[in-house]
């Protein structure tokens, strides 16, 4: 008898034990979820605050780049993008290559964006969105803006037509206004609105 009690003091020892053991896990599994998901968490806070300061890099960017930073070869100017073209091409490649661009060659509506103009064309000829193509004489921006009474920035003497065969006008050398042969190898400006 002594020996059944003795086996069965050491079943029951053997079973507390293991409900001990058992509870003991069950313990430290319920704390490692509790860590897990604190981690988690921490992980979700940290990505939310890392995309909320890509974000304001980004807003920063748009400082920097008004234009866009995927645009730096464009200059910004009053609300408007500026793209001075590096390559000398015809009048109406120069059209097409800003329509490529979803712009239009540059047409001047006053002083200030003239002398901004001025200011980055200088020592070279840049075709700008102005021509008489249709009607010699008839001088008229590409985008319908009233020729009569808009800005203007005429060397002295010109328009001139020289040789009847000049349609296209440039910003010259010295920034002022020239008629030229619309298959003269020049730069060019286009313009197009800030995006939005």
């Amino acid at each position: 008898m002594a020996s059944g009690t003795t086996d069965r003091y050491l079943f029951l020892d053997k079973l507390k034990s293991s409900s001990f053991l058992v509870g003991l896990l069950l313990a430290f599994s319920y704390l490692l979820v509790i860590i897990l998901f604190g981690l988690v968490l921490s992980h979700g806070s940290r990505v939310s605050t890392e995309v909320k300061t890509l974000h304001e890099r980004s807003k920063i960017g748009e400082d920097l780049f008004p234009c866009g930073a995927r645009n730096r070869e464009w200059k910004y100017f009053h609300g408007g993008c500026y793209y001075f073209a590096i390559e000398q091409v015809i009048w109406d490649t120069a059209k097409t290559h800003c329509e490529e661009k979803n712009s239009s060659l540059v047409v001047i509506q006053d002083k200030s964006e003239q002398n901004f103009l001025q200011s980055r064309t200088r020592g070279g000829r840049y075709w700008i969105g102005l021509h008489d193509k249709d009607t010699e004489g008839e001088w008229r921006w590409i985008d319908g803006t009233n020729y009569r009474t808009n800005f203007k920035n005429w060397k002295q003497g010109q328009p001139t037509d020289y040789a009847s065969n000049e349609d296209c006008a440039e910003i010259n050398i010295v920034g002022e206004w020239n008629d030229e042969n619309c298959n003269t190898q020049n730069f060019y400006v286009c313009e197009k609105p800030l995006p939005s």
